[in-house]
């Protein structure tokens, strides 16, 4: 300064950077090495997903804090049915119920922090008991304190969102997105981890001797929300839209759900949950029908099936399908005195055999020939008739229609 230097921003960055450094070393955060027990952990976060068809998503990460088994699905959002519905089917592809599960602070699992404690939410609460689990969450604002759950979303984020550095292309679906996330736990669960040197996929089957037992049926908040089935019409309501549902379940209760772009319409029963509809999601006045769903079809206007009431009309009917059209079709056209051409066929079936009359009654029907001889010309014809000559296009014959019936047009 004597000689007139008043020092630069090189200068500058030098002092700050001594004075970080000099902070840092009396206040640096020290880190216990954490060393998981098999069947004790799990912890679960979300990563932001991909849009597809138009629609935000997120990525559910689980995995096995022992054995590195990880488990990524898809959502389209972070409500409590969507959360309890992955916890379920992680705990499922575990094979077993660990004793914590780590997670952050969100409404779905924390409503609020009292001097510090967080409140639990009461449905939350209720599904881990289920379980058999202990729901855990990091100190506030301190990802680091779950740091594994936090790498895997970091991987899952790298491998399966579509960015200009990954190249990857769009997704058409979200039923392929489905797809991309489990072929995705596939890659990562069955090659060797870096720092176990292990197979997660191995690791887990040894894990699994140290988790608790899965209970049979999820916890039913995880189907979503209930319905009671129409007693006459077997279709729900939700979200506006109409869907059916099997017509044995006519007055029972059923839980409806979204999932993705499906509507998922589960039934518990005596023997479990079971699911027993879905449909694609729809809008107010576009209903989603199975016709299976309502049972044998009614007979109506358009659809009437022949039926016996004589003995007379029973013997024609036993002739086959053919005799069923012929009698349809007669109706439709109007035909004068069915009964008696009804006897006549029935006496021609114990001539020249059922078979034989079946075909000609069916050929009739098509054809349009309802007279009083019609039937017995056509049996005639069948049998006596040999095959026709097969004609075949080639350089010296064609199959097109000459013009020599034109050759006195105008003289």
């Amino acid at each position: 300064m004597a000689l007139g230097y008043t020092g630069s921003e090189r200068t500058t960055r030098r002092a700050v950077a001594a004075a970080k450094k000099a902070h840092i070393a009396g206040h640096r955060r020290i880190y216990r090495p954490w060393v998981p027990e098999p069947g004790m952990w799990f912890q679960f976060d979300y990563g932001d997903g991909p849009v597809v068809a138009g629609r935000r998503t997120w990525l559910f990460c689980a995995w096995l804090s022992w054995s590195r088994f990880r488990v990524v699905i898809p959502i389209l959002d972070k409500t409590l049915p969507s959360v309890i519905a992955c916890i379920d089917a992680a705990l499922r592809r575990f094979g077993g119920v660990p004793t914590y599960a780590l997670t952050d602070n969100e409404k779905t699992v924390t409503t609020a922090h009292v001097a510090r404690i967080p409140i639990r939410n009461p449905e939350m609460v209720s599904a881990a008991r289920h379980y058999g689990l202990t729901v855990a969450t990091c100190v506030v604002a301190d990802p680091e304190s779950k740091g594994g759950s936090e790498a895997t979303v970091r991987i899952a984020k790298a491998d399966l969102v579509p960015t200009e550095a990954n190249l990857l292309p769009a997704y058409p679906s979200f039923a392929a997105m489905e797809q991309a996330c489990e072929a995705f736990c596939h890659d990562v669960n069955d090659r060797v981890h870096r720092s176990t040197r292990r197979v997660p996929a191995e690791m887990v089957a040894e894990e699994r001797r140290r988790l608790h037992r899965l209970p049979t049926t999820p916890y039913t908040a995880t189907f979503g929300v209930t319905r009671t089935v129409g007693i006459t019409t077997p279709v729900i309501a939700h979200e506006g839209g109409e869907y059916s549902v099997p017509h044995r379940l006519r007055g029972e209760v059923v839980w409806v759900r979204a999932h993705g772009d499906d509507i998922v319409v589960t039934h518990v029963g005596p023997a479990g949950a079971v699911e027993v509809a879905r449909h694609e999601r729809t809008t107010p006045g576009n209903p989603r029908h199975v016709d299976e769903h309502f049972g044998p079809t009614p007979e109506g206007p358009l659809n009437r099936t022949p039926r016996a009431r004589s003995a007379a009309e029973a013997a024609f009917l036993a002739i086959g399908a053919g005799a069923s059209l012929w009698l349809t079709e007669a109706g439709a056209a109007g035909v004068a005195r069915p009964r008696p051409k009804m006897a006549d066929a029935v006496a021609l079936a114990a001539l020249h055999g059922t078979e034989a009359v079946d075909w000609a009654l069916g050929h009739a029907a098509v054809m349009g020939r309802f007279a009083e001889s019609d039937l017995a010309a056509i049996i005639a014809h069948h049998a006596a008739a040999g095959p026709g000559d097969v004609l075949r296009a080639g350089e010296d014959h064609t199959l097109q229609p000459g013009t020599s019936a034109w050759e006195g047009f105008g003289r």
